[in-house]
């Protein structure tokens, strides 16, 4: 069986270090937000803490990767994420259509995952500065941060779905762990896709 590289270093370890920090701050998040979790903790405030620069750092670290690695690459990443054509649309409507590099739903998920870490981001600031001074607290603040977490989890579910369970799907995670997928899988998943 032959293999094409699929995913760079740099862009492995991008996924990687997103996947970590967002695990980390689901966990404490949880934990905060269950009383059952924090009472069988117990140590609410070093929790806190480890959730909030999880996620002030969460950002930093993304940027890092990015920096430190092959930025070429994920420019190159970006755009193929960024452009959604004709076949992309038919796609996602449910009619076959050939896929590039990303099929329309990967597509559709780094940008749902962008756009929640962002909002993750302020809405989490926003609740850091509102306890420091009263003027800065919005209590739909709370409702946000919490409905982004809901969000995120159910997108989470469906994206381990289809890279640990689903039979037509599961051979994406090799190359997010290695780089590189069967040739085959590529053809019959991304025909538009021509690997260097």
């Amino acid at each position: 069986m032959s293999y094409v590289r699929r995913f760079s270093r740099t862009e492995r370890l991008f996924h990687w270090v997103n996947a970590a920090f967002f695990f980390t701050l689901l966990v404490t998040g949880l934990v905060l937000y269950l009383p059952s979790l924090e009472v069988a903790f117990g140590r609410r405030t070093l929790v806190k803490d480890v959730h909030f620069w999880t996620g002030v750092s969460w950002p930093c670290a993304l940027l890092l990767v990015a920096l430190a690695g092959d930025r070429r690459g994920l420019r190159r990443t970006a755009a193929d994420l960024d452009r959604f054509d004709r076949d992309d649309f038919r796609w996602l409507t449910g009619r076959h259509a050939p896929q590039g590099r990303f099929n329309a739903g990967q597509k559709l998920n780094a940008t749902l995952t962008a756009a929640l870490t962002v909002l993750f981001v302020v809405s989490g600031l926003l609740l850091w500065f509102g306890e420091r001074d009263t003027r800065l607290r919005f209590a739909s603040t709370v409702v946000l941060h919490d409905g982004l977490a809901f969000a995120a989890f159910a997108l989470l579910l469906g994206h381990l779905y289809l890279a640990l369970i689903h039979p037509a799907t599961r051979h994406a995670l090799r190359g997010i762990t290695v780089g590189s997928v069967s040739e085959e899988w590529a053809h019959r998943h991304h025909g538009k896709w021509s690997p260097d």
